[in-house]
Formats: structure tokens, C-alpha cells, sequence
């Protein structure tokens, strides 16, 4: 068992030839009928059977799937049940679980946030988790500790995809320095502290797919930091974008590109989906577009 996280993706993304992390982001009003039960469109059941059929569906597929926190805790409880069987079911079956929950803060709260999701025995046991930088280091410093007792990972927040980014993340600090570049150059000497034998970091960043330009430049400043780049599909990035960042190794002979690619509502919800008879029939729908969006990921040139 390799337990440095940067090296565990290097191996799943390698052993699946994929670079592909599919985002677990259950809508409520997107989910096909043929999940309802007794046409109860908002209940738990609905999301618990969609989410273990997506999973099933993709075993062996993809390295890795991103659970977006949100749509389990709007369902209270429950939801939150869910979320940690679905962690430990998608880990028991090979899957890199890398929980998007964003979370920040100081002290002994980020301590609490971190035993939340970092390691097998965390309630919500995940492999890596996404954190808000924005409180500053000391605010990231609980999970860097925890990430490297578990053989965990984190993905930094730094330049994000949506268009509120511009906001701050892209204010000039001098006439050469933006935000986002003066964040990663603090991060710099933490990531590369972190490279485990492969040369990759357990360390990550998330850089949007729909700012290439700033992911290259984030790139230079990083070379050993995987990244989590979201954005491609439904969020407009094309492949060539999303691809640009991701780290090439030529001495490989086999897949070369390492991080990943998140892609949610383009392959969890797809036109064709709403037409389907039955679960299965859907379930081999889903393969199809996930292998389609695969096989244009990895043979796109960057």
C-alpha cells in the first residue's frame, strides 16, 4: 500500500489511464425519474440510489470522484449518513475519494474540520479534501499536519473557475504580482516538502480549467503540485484548456499526464438520461459518455 498521497494518484491515474475525477454532485431537480421512489422527487432514497448506481457503474474507470458536500448536507442527517457510506463504498472499490467541502478556518476549529475528513477512521473518510487558503497559513497549518499523519492529500484553493475570481484572486499586489501568483509562491516551499517518490506532492492546488493562462503560470510557479482543475464541460473550458496545466512525465511509457480533470453535470446529467427506461439502460448510457470524455481528455495535445 503506497501511502503518500501524490504517489497514490500517480499509480490509480496510471493503472485506470485516466486522469479523469468524476464530481459527485447530485441536484435534485436534475435526477432522472427512474430513481424516484413512489414519485418522491426530493427524498434521500433517490440521491442514495443514484450515487451508488453512478459508482457501480464506473469501478475501474477513473482514478478518482469528488463529492460536492453541499448536496448531501441540504438533506440534513440523512444526507450526511449517506456521505460517509458512500466514502467508505467508493474507497472499498479502488476510487480515490477527494472531498469537496472547501473548508477554512483557525486553530482547533480546522483541527476538527481536518479529523472530519482526512484518514480511514474519519467520519467522512477521505483521501484528500479541498481547503480555503484565504485566512491565511496558519489557518491551513491543522491540515497540513493531519494530511501528513494519514498519507493524505489537500487541494489549495488558489485561482478557482467562476468569474467572481477576478474579484480578488487577480488584484495586483505590484506591478508584476497578482493575488493568486503571490499565494502559490508562499505555498511553493510546503508543496515541494511534501513530494513523495514519484515527484509529485501530496500538496495540490485547484486551478480552473476556464483560465488557462493562469494555470500555466501557476505551473511554472509548481511544478511537483497536482492539480485539481474543474471547470471543462458544463462550465464552458475546453479539453485543450483543462489539459494545458497537468504535469507530463516522457520517461514514462504509458499515460504521461498527471492531476485531474473534474467534469460533474456533463457526465452525471446528460440529455440522453432523461429518456432511458431503466437503471440499467442508464448505467450504460453513463459509460459511454464517461469513456467518449475520457478518450477526448487523453488525446488531446496540450
Amino acid at each position: 500500500m503506497i501511502d503518500h498521497f501524490g504517489d497514490r494518484l500517480v499509480e490509480k491515474i496510471r493503472r485506470t489511464k485516466s486522469f479523469l475525477c468524476l464530481g459527485i454532485d447530485p441536484h435534485l431537480d436534475l435526477i432522472p425519474e427512474i430513481f424516484y421512489d413512489n414519485n418522491q422527487a426530493r427524498s434521500t432514497s433517490k440521491i442514495e440510489k443514484f450515487c451508488f448506481s453512478l459508482l457501480e457503474t464506473v469501478i475501474g474507470k477513473i482514478p478518482a470522484i469528488k463529492p460536492q458536500i453541499a448536496f448531501f448536507e441540504q438533506l440534513g442527517p440523512d444526507g450526511m449518513k449517506l456521505l460517509s457510506s458512500l466514502c467508505k463504498f467508493a474507497q472499498s472499490k479502488d476510487f480515490l475519494v477527494i472531498m469537496d467541502a472547501k473548508r477554512g478556518d483557525i486553530g482547533s476549529t480546522s483541527k476538527a474540520y481536518a479529523s472530519a475528513y482526512l484518514g480511514k477512521n474519519a467520519p467522512f473518510p477521505s483521501d484528500a479534501l479541498t481547503v480555503n487558503p484565504w485566512l491565511g497559513l496558519d489557518s491551513l497549518e491543522p491540515f497540513f499536519i493531519k494530511a501528513q499523519e494519514t498519507g493524505s492529500g489537500l487541494f489549495i484553493l488558489v485561482h478557482t473557475s467562476n468569474k467572481g475570481s477576478l474579484d480578488i484572486q487577480e488584484i495586483l499586489i505590484n506591478r508584476n504580482l497578482k493575488c493568486y501568483e503571490h499565494l502559490a509562491n508562499i505555498l511553493k516551499p510546503i508543496i515541494e516538502k511534501n513530494n513523495g517518490k514519484s515527484g509529485l506532492s501530496s500538496i495540490g492546488i485547484v486551478s480552473g480549467a476556464t483560465y488557462k493562462e493562469q494555470a500555466l503560470s501557476l505551473r511554472k510557479i509548481l511544478p511537483s503540485a497536482p492539480f485539481l482543475i474543474p471547470g471543462y464541460g458544463a462550465q464552458g473550458a475546453s479539453a485543450s484548456e483543462a489539459c494545458a496545466p497537468l504535469i507530463t512525465d516522457q520517461s514514462y511509457n504509458g499515460l504521461k499526464n498527471f492531476g485531474l480533470i473534474n467534469a460533474s453535470r456533463s457526465l452525471l446529467f446528460p440529455k440522453k438520461s432523461y429518456s432511458v427506461k431503466s437503471i440499467e439502460e442508464w448505467q450504460d448510457m453513463i459509460l459511454t459518455e464517461l469513456e467518449k470524455t475520457n478518450n477526448i481528455l487523453i488525446n488531446t495535445q496540450t
